[in-house]
C-alpha cells in the first residue's frame, strides 16, 4: 500500500456536483492498494498513520498524532499512486491491485482506523472525485507499506 498523508486544516471530496466526504483539523490520506496487499498490510498501515507525530505539541514540534489531537480523517481512493513512468510517458499501472481487492482493502483501512478511534469520512471508490484542501504547514508524507520510500 501506499499512501500520500497530508496534515490539513479541512478537505472535501466532491463526486458530481455533490460533497460526499468532508473534515476538519486531521489527515487526508491518498491510498493506493497494490496487487501483494493483504488486510494485515491495511491494518499495519491504518496504525501507522493514527500514530504517526505529525502535529504540533506546545513547543511548535511535530510531537503529536491524528489520535493525540482527535481529528479527522478524509480517505480516498487513488491508484494512480501505483502508476510507473519511469522510461515512458504514459504510466503503467500494473502494480496497482485488481478493483475488487483495491475496494476490499481500502475499506479494511478505513474501518481500522475507525477502531482506532478515528471519524473517518470517504470518498466514493472507483468515482471521478474532486479533491479540494488546505494543506497546513504544509506536511506531507510519504509511506509505502514495502518501504521503498
Amino acid at each position: 500500500m501506499r499512501a500520500v498523508v497530508q496534515r490539513v486544516s479541512r478537505a472535501r471530496v466532491t463526486v458530481d456536483g455533490s460533497v460526499t466526504g468532508e473534515i476538519t483539523t486531521g489527515l487526508l490520506i491518498l491510498l493506493g492498494v497494490g496487487r501483494d496487499d493483504t488486510s494485515a498490510v491495511a491494518a499495519a498501515l491504518a496504525e501507522r498513520i493514527a500514530n504517526l507525530r505529525i502535529f504540533e505539541d506546545d513547543h511548535r514540534k511535530m510531537n503529536r498524532s491524528l489520535l493525540d489531537v482527535k481529528g479527522y480523517a478524509l480517505v480516498v481512493s487513488q491508484f494512480t499512486l501505483y502508476g510507473d513512468a519511469r522510461g515512458q510517458r504514459r504510466p503503467s499501472f500494473v502494480a496497482a491491485a485488481p478493483s475488487e481487492q483495491a475496494k476490499n482493502l481500502y475499506q479494511e483501512f478505513a474501518e481500522t482506523l475507525r477502531r482506532l478511534g478515528v471519524a473517518v469520512v470517504t470518498g466514493v471508490f472507483g468515482a471521478m472525485m474532486s479533491v479540494e484542501l488546505v494543506n497546513e504547514g504544509p506536511v506531507t508524507i510519504l509511506l509505502d507499506s514495502d518501504k521503498t520510500f
